[in-house]
């Protein structure tokens, strides 16, 4: 993970100024990672939850409380 966050720390650093700017000494990430399972969940669900955050967005509009 380390590698994958240096890696990818000097990349973002190279490229946006803003960011050179804002963490000078290149310190991007902090030294830890975390990392979790979706339990029974499958791929495709996790997919197709992903594509219809847009759409559940619209029906906050109609949220009702009932009891």
């Amino acid at each position: 993970m380390q590698y994958i966050k240096g890696r990818t720390g000097r990349k973002l650093l190279q490229e946006f100024e803003h960011l050179r700017k804002r963490y000078y000494g290149g310190h991007l990430w902090s030294r830890g990672f975390y990392s979790a399972t979706s339990g029974n969940v499958t791929d495709q669900m996790i997919i197709d939850y992903v594509k219809n955050q847009d759409r559940e967005a619209e029906d906050d509009d109609n949220f009702e409380v009932s009891g």
